[in-house]
């Protein structure tokens, strides 16, 4: 059996649509919920430096599950909830798509510190945020220190943990964040 090109793109696009599941009807918020407070728990035992800075932070969006595949074209996929003093004020969804030499899968989750009220109020507002020259990459190694080094300089701090998978790196170039009702 010859598997032609449009064959193999309807298929990946079946199954992309499969696994962006809508929720309506489901216990979308629910699900997002007690993966958002597994991750806070996970991010903030494993990198306590974390505690200090989302204890700063205006607000922390936290992605726990960002699914990415690849095989020339990729794209990824996750939800999570964005948490203000500790509370959850609203849920987003984050898409990503990309072309190149690239081929597997990983999973990973990520948390974007908002240090400023003005950051955060750019990103509350926007009709789809995607990740700007205005964010900071942390990794996991600076995360036991992260919140006693972090200057007022950086407006949005992003750090991204948990990679499990095939496809080497993370990144959150390309990412756009948009606001859900699950």
């Amino acid at each position: 059996m010859m598997m032609t090109r449009r064959g193999l793109m309807l298929g990946a696009g079946a199954f992309g649509l499969a696994a962006c599941n809508n929720g309506i009807g489901s216990n979308g918020a629910a699900q997002i919920e007690a993966r958002v407070a597994a991750t806070q728990d996970y991010l903030f035992n494993t990198y306590p430096g974390t505690r200090d800075l989302a204890s700063r932070a205006a607000g922390v969006l936290y992605m726990p599950l960002m699914t990415e595949v690849g095989a020339g074209f990729g794209g990824a996929f996750g939800r999570g909830a964005l948490r203000i003093q500790g509370a959850t004020v609203d849920y987003y969804a984050a898409a990503k798509g990309s072309f190149g030499l690239q081929i597997g899968a990983q999973q990973y989750a990520h948390a974007l510190f908002f240090m400023t009220p003005e950051a955060l109020e750019k990103f509350r507002r926007s009709s789809g945020w995607a990740v700007g020259a205005d964010i900071r990459y942390a990794s996991p190694e600076d995360g036991a220190s992260i919140g006693k080094e972090t200057t007022e300089l950086n407006d949005v701090i992003a750090l991204v943990f948990g990679q499990q998978g095939l496809i080497a790196g993370a990144s959150l170039a390309g990412v756009k964040y948009t606001r859900i009702i699950p």
